[in-house]
Order: structure tokens, then C-alpha cells, then sequence
């Protein structure tokens, strides 16, 4: 990934790959506003080491509870982001050997964080319609009793699909009756634009079997690099240990600069033109890709998040692929850098009996890793995005005719 970043870095790329906002929906006046006052009013304490901040944990307990979790600033946890809050989890509850449960498809950071640890995957299906397959992850759970469950309910990555609130409170269900731990890793639960809210998986939680991971990377910079946890009060002690050993603290400058932007009431206007934008984006892509695409392609429909997930024709390989584009000045993540199995292609994907609506993919009824792609439409500029797809199906266009 960070071998991509790099390519797609170059003057004239289109970066399709990457997961983050565009500049211009920033909000740099708001924070440049915060930071001047926090820095005006509280002076060099910012500047200092200190204890979490006390007023940013009731100010996020106060956003979890919009959420449906009932908790309090004493069930919150400050971290420098949610790859932090995987990598203490990992640390937590994992020592080598077991395995973890995640989607087949995943974020590569969590990945990282359970291989690091020496815990396997177990890839587990992923219903178009509902998220996780949860019958699947119940078989699993039976069989092969992992030590942990990492799931992305809300516009996952990299599929951009949503788990349906039924899956939900099956999965909490399922983690109570097998005592086992779920991590919910929600960064992007704030960025819907279309359809009805959900409530958190961890809503659904009665027997403090679910962590919920939260960041304000997505919410507001990606430069913040800030984010909580929200889990039962006796494992605090254990995650302050845990935090100690890596890097002590969080800033005390941007969780009170944070706070201060959570206090004047940005953040939901930020959100409103952010989730806006994206939504705008996200229709010039769909609209490009059935223009391009149609009838060769397959591609998910996201009500929010950052990202649209691409299938090709068996037997295509989009690592092969992205040389071709990038060539053409437009780059993209392959699907099997995503693979839970490491092999991306073995399973398909199953469920999405119907094509119709939010969260569906258009066509078919699997996904495949090694002929998959991701596709980030919220960095894209409006005015290129179309001509980005056009490039890109040209090169699929050409792949697709050879290989016929």
C-alpha cells in the first residue's frame, strides 16, 4: 500500500486508490479558529504532556449515545487514531496462534494488526444486502472457536456495503452466547448520505462483548490522528498499560482543539457539506462506470463511506491491471491486497439475491479478489473523475478482450 501511495503521488495521476477527503472540504477556517482559541485560552498546557482530556470524553460519549451506546466519559478511551485502537486490541486479547474472524474482504490494517500478533484470519462471506454472513460466522464460530471477531459494519472497506441492524443484533447475540470479543471498527459510520441511520453494533451489545473503535480522522483531518475506544470499564487498566508502551499519550493540543470544534458546533454542518460532497462524487462514478462499463463490469452501490468495490470477469487480475492504468495516468487497490485468505479469488461472496437499492452490487451475485478492485471516490476531483473511469475502461476493455 504504501508502494502504491507512493506511484500515485506522481503530477498527473488520478489517485483513485487512496481513503481520504478532498482539500477543499477540509475544515481549515473552523480549525485554524479552534487552535487559536484553545492556544489564546489554555496557553502552554497545550504544549505540555498530559491526562486524557476530560472534556473530550464526555463530548464523545455524549456523539456514542446519537449512536444508540449508553456510556459514559468513564467507558471512553482516547487513541491516536483507529489503527492504534486494532493494534491494542490485537495486543490485548491475542498471543499467537489463534484465529480472528474478519470479512473475507478487509481494511489491510486489520490485517496487519492480527498477523502481527501471529493470529491467522478466518475469512468469513459477506452478504451484499445484510454485511457479515452471520450463519456463516456462526459455523465458524463453532468449528473453529477464534479468539476474537473484527467486523466494519458501516460502509466497509474495502466493499462499501453496511451490515443491517437484524445482523447486528445477531452478532452480539452470537458474541455473548460464545464469549467471545467483537472489535467494531466504525471510522466511517458519520459519513452517510444516503438512507436511514443505524444504530452501532455495540447498541446492541447487553453483555460488554463489543469494543467499539471511533476516529476523528474521517469525521474531520486525517491529520488529527485521533480516535477512542469505547469498552468495558474493567479493561482500562489494561489498555493504559498497553498505551504506555507505545506512546504514552495523545496530544493535548489536538484533543482540546478537537473539543473545542466539538463545542461550537461544527461538527455537524462539517459533516452535512462533507457527506454532500461525497455523495456528489459518488454519483459521477456510479453514472461513469455504467456509461464504461456496463454489462462487463459489476460494482457495489454505497449509501456512504469512501469507497465502491469493482468486479471484473473471472479470470481477469487487477494487480496486472493497475500497471496498465497507471500507465494511463489513473490508479486504483487491487482487490487481493483485501484478501482475509491471502489468496484473493479463492470464495466468492455470497448473498445479494437482489440487484436493487443501497449496498447492492450491480449484476451478480459474487466478488472475486483477484479480478476486484477498490475504487475512492471522495479525494477524486468532480471535474476528472469521469474521464478517470473512461481511462480505466479502456485498459479493462483491452485486458477484457485479450484474455477473451
Amino acid at each position: 500500500m504504501r508502494d502504491l501511495l507512493a506511484l500515485v503521488a506522481k503530477p498527473n495521476v488520478l489517485n483513485l486508490a487512496g481513503g481520504l477527503p478532498a482539500d477543499e472540504n477540509l475544515p481549515r477556517a473552523q480549525l485554524q479558529e479552534c487552535f487559536d482559541a484553545v492556544l489564546t485560552r489554555d496557553g502552554a498546557r497545550t504544549l505540555q504532556y498530559g491526562p486524557p482530556y476530560a472534556p473530550l470524553k464526555e463530548l464523545i460519549a455524549q456523539h456514542m449515545h446519537t449512536r444508540g451506546v449508553e456510556c459514559t466519559a468513564d467507558d471512553i478511551f482516547i487513541t491516536n487514531g483507529n489503527q492504534q485502537g486494532l493494534q491494542m486490541c490485537a495486543r490485548m486479547f491475542l498471543d499467537g496462534g489463534e484465529s480472528v474472524a474478519v470479512e473475507e474482504f478487509t481494511f489491510t490494517g486489520v490485517l496487519q494488526a492480527i498477523q502481527g500478533h501471529g493470529a491467522k484470519a478466518l475469512a468469513i462471506p459477506v452478504n451484499l444486502e445484510q454485511g457479515i454472513d452471520v450463519d456463516e460466522l456462526e459455523y465458524a464460530l463453532e468449528k473453529n472457536r477464534p479468539r476474537l471477531i473484527i467486523t466494519i459494519p458501516d460502509f466497509h472497506n474495502p466493499l462499501g456495503v453496511s451490515m443491517r441492524a437484524r445482523q447486528r443484533e445477531q452478532l452480539a447475540e452470537l458474541a455473548a452466547r460464545y464469549a467471545i470479543p467483537v472489535i467494531e471498527d466504525s471510522p466511517y459510520s458519520p459519513l452517510r448520505f444516503c438512507g436511514d441511520a443505524i444504530p452501532a453494533l455495540k447498541a446492541y451489545d447487553e453483555n460488554d462483548a463489543v469494543i467499539y473503535l471511533g476516529s476523528f480522522s474521517k469525521m474531520i483531518s486525517p491529520a488529527l490522528r485521533l480516535g477512542w475506544l469505547v469498552a468495558p470499564r474493567e479493561l482500562m487498566p489494561r489498555f493504559t498499560v498497553l498505551r504506555e508502551s507505545l506512546d504514552l499519550e495523545s496530544s493535548q493540543l489536538v484533543q482540546r482543539v478537537v473539543a473545542e470544534f466539538l463545542t461550537r458546533g461544527y461538527l455537524e454542518p462539517h459533516l452535512e457539506q462533507l457527506c454532500a460532497a461525497n455523495h456528489a462524487r459518488r454519483d459521477l462514478m456510479l453514472n461513469a462506470l455504467e456509461r464504461e462499463l456496463g454489462g462487463l463490469a459489476q460494482w457495489t452501490i454505497p449509501d456512504g463511506g469512501l469507497f465502491v468495490w469493482v468486479t471484473l470477469p473471472e479470470g481477469m487480475d487487477t494487480e496486472k491491471l493497475l500497471h496498465d492504468a497507471l500507465a494511463q495516468n489513473v490508479a486504483f487497490v487491487p482487490g487481493f491486497a483485501f484478501a482475509a485468505d491471502g489468496r484473493g479469488g479463492r470464495n466468492s461472496t455470497r448473498g445479494a439475491n437482489s440487484m436493487r437499492g443501497a449496498n447492492s452490487m450491480r449484476g451478480a451475485n459474487s466478488m472475486r479478489g483477484a479480478n476486484s478492485m477498490r475504487l475512492n471516490f471522495s479525494n477524486a476531483p468532480r471535474e476528472k473523475i469521469a474521464d478517470g473511469i473512461a481511462r480505466l475502461a479502456n485498459v479493462i476493455r483491452e485486458a477484457s478482450a485479450i484474455h477473451a
